[in-house]
């Protein structure tokens, strides 16, 4: 699935930055999908497939923790994964590779908001998970799908509810409520740079055509106490996140969330006892009409 702190999620389509940047996402992404495997996984399991899917289209696919989950799923089906990032698309060969599944995997480097599509055979299911927002034009997406969908098959759309959380609502201690307002401000930029971030998916999918199969709210909260992968989570997402935080928090936040952010400190987001991750995945089924 992909999402992330910084919030290209879970398999954004489209990389416009350099190899730096690129990497630093991957990273976020590879954590994700290491502390939310067991949600993902059961959204994959919940699926509402009439029969085994034989191929699989996973769609803006990151570094694979929709793919990977997929294949593990639906052990006799191969995935087209699509993503527009070399990088990502390095990393998810690495992980395929590692998982013994490397030849049930096809990757496809594509930007989603071209047209038309490179040639993509026919799949079973279609999986998109936190890459829908990210494209200019996600209702001619979604037709696009259903023009490519085989005529049983099912399209399953993931999508984030905001960004996560990880700190209490009076935390920390040198400017309560920081994680909040920082977020706040975030989502005000968004809006303009995103403006599909936060959409009825439901209600595109059945005026783009498609029946809805399914519909579900998977809420997450580990901790505390949170283990390590959380904090390594929490700390890169909010590491990545610090030249927006500069640009948006006052001067007694910021060193607040630089305070976080250090390595050594008690209180840092690596040993905080009050650590917690908070994120909300909701999730649509829908078959062609």
């Amino acid at each position: 699935m992909s999402h992330t702190p910084a919030h290209c999620r879970a398999g954004a389509p489209a990389e416009h930055t350099g190899h730096h940047h690129a990497s630093d996402q991957a990273e976020i992404l590879d954590l994700d999908a290491d502390v939310l495997a067991r949600h993902t996984a059961s959204i994959a399991a919940w699926l509402p497939v009439e029969a085994a899917p034989r191929h699989i289209l996973d769609l803006g696919c990151g570094t694979g923790a929709g793919t990977l989950t997929l294949l593990e799923r639906f052990p006799t089906a191969r995935v087209t994964a699509v993503d527009a990032s070399t990088t990502h698309l390095d990393r998810l060969r690495e992980h395929a590779a590692a998982a013994g599944a490397a030849d049930r995997v096809r990757l496809v480097e594509a930007d989603l908001d071209a047209t038309p599509w490179p040639g993509l055979d026919p799949p079973d299911l279609v999986w998109a998970s936190a890459s829908l927002h990210h494209l200019a034009d996600p209702d001619r997406a979604l037709r696009q799908v259903r023009e490519l969908l085989a005529p049983q098959g099912l399209f399953a759309v993931v999508e984030l509810a905001g960004f996560p959380r990880f700190l209490p609502p009076d935390a920390p201690r040198e400017a309560p409520g920081l994680e909040e307002r920082f977020h706040g401000a975030r989502d005000h930029h968004h809006a303009a740079r995103l403006p599909h971030r936060g959409a009825d998916w439901g209600d595109k999918l059945t005026h783009a055509g498609f029946t809805l199969a399914g519909q579900r709210t998977v809420d997450v909260e580990i901790g505390p106490p949170a283990p390590e992968a959380v904090r390594r989570y929490a700390l890169a997402g909010w590491t990545r996140m610090r030249g927006n935080a500069a640009a948006t928090l006052d001067a007694r936040d910021l060193a607040a969330f630089d305070a976080l952010l250090d390595p050594g400190s008690p209180d840092g987001l690596l040993h905080r006892p009050d650590l917690t991750l908070r994120t909300r995945r909701q999730v649509w089924a829908a078959r062609r009409g």
